[in-house]
């Protein structure tokens, strides 16, 4: 149903997809449903999804985090001032794209395109027409299925009048501001922890020195997912609780209920140990 794009990490739709509508229309009450529901879902749409479930149609700006190299190119199309265009880039108005199955396909963006070289006068014409295909067209069929079904649920709200596609996106997929110092503002303790422990002290100093990716991975280890709620993660309420004197058990957690169980250890090396093997080799064990 959707096809993905390394440079971005982004999914899209497949223009040459073989599911029917009710799957496309599926996805969309989905989409809706997690924004009824306040839940954060780990998709990874570009923006332009966002745009266009607001009412918007994808345009060559949209290209941008869709297809970075694309863009690139078009963009340096767009600047070129030379005379020399329809030798410099030999490009008709005839384009070509693969399918998931490495098939290729062709497409006159106009009709007799593979007669229309690009040139100065017709080069803003071209990738309008590039854009709007990629963006728009080549996809109609999918997205029309996709939107039915977000509208389904957000239909009667005033969602499109409220928020910017930004704030759609946020709403979806959460914040992506990771402030760890809010988190620890938020967090809560149980079981003999408290703000001042030592335990709890060096918690706190090891993860601010963690990588962003290693701050994720706590993330989803504690709460069984890595993204930050709308409003930024001290709406997140965390609960730091005591499993134990010093111990070489791992941390482990409840993620239905935001709770780091956390071993009394000894020591903030041993800490520190114990705490990174749990968060990286937590996939498949390790959370309740």
């Amino acid at each position: 149903m959707f096809t993905f794009q390394n440079e971005t990490q982004t999914v899209w739709f497949n223009p040459t997809s073989f599911e029917s509508d009710a799957q496309f229309t599926l996805i969309g009450i989905v989409l809706g449903l997690a924004i009824y529901n306040n839940i954060i879902l780990d998709v990874h749409f570009p923006m332009v999804v966002y745009r266009k479930l607001m009412g918007k149609k994808g345009t060559f700006y949209d290209l941008e985090d869709w297809n970075q190299t694309l863009f690139t190119g078009l963009k340096g199309m767009l600047e070129y001032e030379a005379d020399d265009m329809e030798e410099t880039f030999v490009q008709t108005f005839r384009i070509c794209y693969q399918d998931v199955f490495g098939t290729t396909f062709f497409h006159e963006l106009k009709e007799g395109g593979d007669q229309i070289y690009v040139c100065q006068d017709n080069k803003k014409e071209f990738i309008d027409l590039y854009a709007d295909f990629l963006l728009n067209k080549s996809v109609e069929k999918q997205f029309r299925a996709f939107r039915r079904g977000f509208q389904m649920v957000t239909d009667e709200s005033p969602l499109h009048l409220l928020f910017r596609p930004e704030e759609v996106e946020q709403l979806v997929c959460g914040s992506k501001n990771f402030d760890f110092n809010e988190l620890e503002e938020a967090t809560e303790y149980d079981g003999g922890y408290t703000l001042d422990s030592p335990t709890i002290r060096n918690f706190w100093e090891i993860v601010h020195k963690m990588s962003l990716e290693s701050k994720r991975k706590l993330l989803q280890f504690a709460t069984g997912s890595d993204r930050v709620p709308v409003g930024g993660l001290s709406k997140l309420k965390l609960i730091i609780a005591r499993n134990g004197p010093d111990s070489d058990r791992l941390p482990t957690a409840h993620t239905c209920f935001n709770v780091l169980l956390l071993p009394e250890y000894e020591s903030k090396e041993k800490l520190n140990d114990r705490l990174m093997k749990a968060i990286n080799y937590s996939k498949g064990f390790g959370m309740l």
